[in-house]
């Protein structure tokens, strides 16, 4: 196939991203497992971190060679020419880039939008109250339906129904609010949209979704963390708040950009703060964290020293591609 030199180029991009995305994102669904099991071992809001960035680290990686190697190895190496020929190998990996962004993209448009529809709703059944202890906005829904939940990724406002209201004292609505406040000081909502977007290992076959579960486990234990700060008391209001809001159901639509309070495994998240002991973990070392900032800044900085090379040795690898 004969194609431009632009349409080349990124017909190339599309196909190099897609093949590096497969090789990383099947090396950590097979460490999967293990970067899990490693997670349990920090503090909740470090583990949630850990899991993220490991989630999304096909995506950064194989975009960062793509943008940063492959696309000026092939500007400064490949002769401008009315025509290049491609070969149908590499065509089709392009397609299939092409699908993995597509539906990507396609699933966080459809969340976006539906979770704005939604919001506009609960700002016509809705108004605005203040509540001194929670810090942050929230708006009271006329609802008999229980909700209680972070909405939005920029501006977010804690969503609570009159029936959440009437069924919570106040130490544990109090409580129940802390913990939405946490979700929203760590953007939890931003990074719940960012797992939307990364790939698909391959589309509609293999992906992480058992990477992405455990971020939410994490992120639940590390706002419920962070809204006791250790507190006996604090724990127990939460753990009854939670219990309390169970028995009223969940009301929490499907398909919206929220972070409800009954979110997670509720169970392991009551024994949680039942325990004392396990409300404020052990801090963990961060020796392995210097590890790999000191490793990625061993590599950037080869990759710096030997760029000529780097970008011949690509343009090698891209030209066998298109062939």
């Amino acid at each position: 196939m004969i194609l431009p030199y632009s349409l080349k180029l990124l017909c190339l991009c599309l196909a190099s991203f897609f093949l590096l995305h497969a090789a990383l994102g099947s090396v950590v669904w097979l460490a999967a497992p293990a970067a899990i099991n490693l997670a349990e071992t920090m503090r909740a809001r470090v583990a949630a971190r850990f899991i993220l960035f490991v989630r999304a680290l096909p995506m950064m990686l194989a975009g960062a060679v793509v943008l940063g190697v492959a696309v000026p190895s092939y500007i400064w190496l490949e002769p401008h020419t009315s025509g290049e020929s491609v070969g149908p190998a590499c065509f089709v990996a392009a397609l299939l880039g092409l699908a993995t962004w597509c539906i990507s993209i396609a699933r966080v448009v459809c969340l976006t939008v539906r979770s704005r529809q939604y919001m506009r709703q609960c700002e016509r059944i809705g108004g605005e109250i203040s509540i001194t202890a929670a810090a942050l906005p929230t708006r009271l829904l006329d609802l008999d339906t229980p909700l209680i939940a972070l909405a939005g990724v920029f501006r977010p406002k804690v969503l609570v129904s009159r029936s959440v209201i009437d069924a919570l004292s106040a130490e544990q609505l109090d409580a129940a609010l802390r913990h939405e406040h946490a979700h929203r000081v760590s953007r939890d909502n931003l990074k719940r949209l960012l797992l939307r977007l990364a790939p698909d290992i391959f589309p509609f076959v293999l992906n992480l979704s058992n990477m992405e579960r455990a971020w939410a486990r994490f992120s639940e234990w590390a706002a419920d963390d962070e809204a006791t700060g250790g507190d006996v008391r604090l724990s127990l209001s939460l753990a009854e708040a939670l219990l309390r809001v169970a028995r009223l159901g969940n009301a929490v639509p499907a398909s919206v950009l929220l972070t409800p309070l009954l979110a997670g495994d509720l169970a392991s998240r009551v024994n949680r703060l039942l325990q004392k002991n396990a409300v404020m973990p052990a801090p963990v070392g961060r020796s392995g964290a210097l590890s790999g900032v000191i490793t990625v800044a061993a590599v950037f900085a080869f990759t710096v020293m030997q760029w000529p090379i780097v970008l011949r040795v690509t343009h090698e690898i891209l030209e066998r591609l298109v062939g």
